[in-house]
C-alpha cells in the first residue's frame, strides 16, 4: 500500500481483477502528494483553476448510461436454459450468455457475496485475446471487475463454461483500456466457474488484511472515478469504509490502525468527490467533516467542504473554510483562485441583498439623501419629535382639565 506521501505507480487501471490510477500530471497535483488518489472536480468552465487534479483535464468522456437492471434473480439456484440458446440476461440484447460446457446443476450457483474463482479468457471482435487469467477470483456483487463478468458468474453452475457477448458499456465503457482495448469495444468472455465459498468474516481479519481489502476495494472506486462511473465508485468506496470500519475480534497493533485511519481518510475524501460529482450536497459535506474529524487540518476536506458550502450559496462560511486550506499550503495557486472567486461571489450577494432591504424599506436609493440635508442647520429638530412633543404636552393639558372639572 502507499503510504500517506506516496503517489502510486501507474499501472494498468481496468484488468477484470482491479483498477488503479495514474499519478497525477498537473501542477496543481501538488495538492494530492499527500494522498494516492484525490480526486478533484473539474469545471466545465476552462478557466475555473478550483479544482485539486488528480484525476482531471484528461478530456474524461461523460458517464455511459448504466441500466440498473441486474440479472433475473433465482438465488442460489433456479432455472436453467437450454445449452443451445443465448440468454438474454438484461433483456436489453447487450449482455448474452449462452452455456458451452453445463454445470453440476442449479443448486451450485453462487450467491452475491462469496467469494468466486473462474477462468477467464477475453477476446475482442476480431478474435484477440486482450486477458487470458487460469483463476481469478473476487467478490461477487461487489463489482470488483468487469460488470458483464459480475452480473453473468451469478448464473453460472459449478463447474459450468459460458461464453458471455457484452456491450462496451458493461465492459471497458468509452474509454477503453490502453493499448490493447479500443474505446467502444465489445467483448466476448469465455468463463469457467471453478468455486465458490462464502466471505470471510470481517471481524476474524487480521489487520493487514482488512488494510489489503480496503485498499482493493478503494482503488476499484478510483477505477470507477476514471470511468466516469461516480455511482459505481461511491458503491466501492462505501465498501472499503465497512471494511476498515467492522469491530475485530484481532488485536491490532497501533501502526495497523493508524494505517486503517489512513485508508479511511482516504476513502472518505474520495467519497466526497464522487459525490461532489453527483451533485449529492448534504452527502459530500458529511464526508468532509467525517475526515475533519480525525483531521481537522486535512486541505483535501477543507477545499471540498469550502466548494460545498459554495456550491450551496453559503459564501460566508465556505471563505473562511478555504482561508483555512490557504494557511496549510500559502502557495496553492488553486486554492488562491477559488478564494478570490469566492470573495467576489461574496461581495455581489452582499450587495444584492442591500439593495432588496432598501427597496423593501422604501428608500430606493441613498445617493439624493445627502443632497436633501445639505441646508438643513445643525440645530434643526425632526418634525416627527416635534409632533411627538406636541402631542404629549396637548395630553397633559387635557388630563389637567379633567382633573380640575372632578375637582
Amino acid at each position: 500500500m502507499a503510504s500517506s506521501g506516496e503517489e502510486p505507480t501507474s499501472s494498468s487501471p481496468g484488468r477484470a481483477g482491479a483498477g488503479t490510477e495514474p499519478a497525477p500530471t498537473t501542477d496543481a497535483a501538488q495538492l494530492d502528494a499527500a494522498e494516492d488518489f484525490e480526486v478533484l472536480e473539474e469545471e466545465e468552465d476552462e478557466e475555473d483553476l478550483s479544482e485539486l487534479p488528480p484525476l482531471e483535464d484528461v478530456g474524461r468522456p461523460p458517464a455511459p448510461t448504466r441500466e440498473d437492471a441486474q440479472p433475473v434473480e433465482r438465488g442460489c439456484g433456479a432455472g436453467a436454459e437450454d445449452p443451445e440458446e443465448w440468454l438474454d440476461v438484461l433483456g436489453s440484447g447487450l449482455l448474452k450468455k449462452k452455456t458451452l460446457v453445463p454445470g453440476q446443476g442449479v443448486d451450485t450457483r453462487p450467491c452475491k457475496g462469496q467469494d468466486v474463482t473462474v477462468r477467464l479468457k477475453a477476446t475482442l471482435e476480431d478474435g484477440s485475446v486482450v486477458e487470458e487469467n487460469p483463476a481469478l477470483t473476487f467478490r461477487l456483487g461487489d463489482c470488483d471487475v468487469l460488470q458483464a463478468l459480475d452480473l453473468c458468474v451469478q448464473l453460472l453452475e459449478m463447474g459450468e463454461t459460458a461464453l458471455i457477448v457484452s456491450d462496451a458499456k458493461y465492459c471497458y465503457g468509452a474509454q477503453g483500456r490502453s493499448p490493447d482495448i479500443p474505446p467502444n469495444a465489445a467483448l466476448t468472455l469465455e468463463v469457467e466457474l471453478l468455486a465458490a465459498q462464502d466471505a470471510p468474516d470481517l471481524e476474524l481479519l487480521s489487520g493487514k488484511e482488512k488494510i489489503e481489502l480496503a485498499n482493493r476495494k478503494r482503488e476499484r472506486g478510483n477505477f470507477f472515478y476514471q470511468q466516469a462511473d461516480y455511482v459505481l465508485a461511491i458503491n466501492s468506496y462505501d465498501i472499503a469504509l465497512k471494511v476498515v470500519s467492522s469491530s475485530s475480534k484481532v488485536d491490532l497493533s497501533p501502526d495497523e490502525e493508524a494505517e486503517l485511519l489512513d485508508v479511511k481518510v482516504k476513502c472518505l475524501n474520495n467519497l466526497a468527490a464522487s459525490q461532489l460529482k453527483l451533485d449529492h450536497y448534504e452527502a459530500a459535506l458529511k464526508s468532509c467533516n467525517l475526515v475533519l474529524e480525525h483531521q481537522p487540518g486535512n486541505i483535501k476536506a477543507l477545499f471540498r467542504k469550502g466548494k460545498v458550502l459554495a456550491q450551496q450559496g453559503e459564501y460566508g462560511e465556505a471563505i473562511p473554510i478555504l482561508k483555512a486550506a490557504l494557511k496549510q499550503e500559502p502557495s496553492n495557486k488553486t486554492i488562491h483562485a477559488e478564494l478570490s472567486k469566492l470573495v467576489k461571489k461574496h461581495v455581489d450577494q452582499k450587495n444584492v441583498e442591500t439593495e432588496m432591504y432598501r427597496k423593501m424599506l422604501g428608500n430606493p436609493g441613498a445617493t439624493s439623501a445627502p443632497g436633501k440635508c445639505k441646508d438643513k442647520l445643525p440645530w434643526s429638530i425632526p418634525w416627527k419629535w416635534l409632533f411627538g412633543a406636541t402631542a404629549i404636552a396637548l395630553g397633559g393639558v387635557a388630563l389637567s382639565v379633567v382633573i380640575a372639572a372632578r375637582n
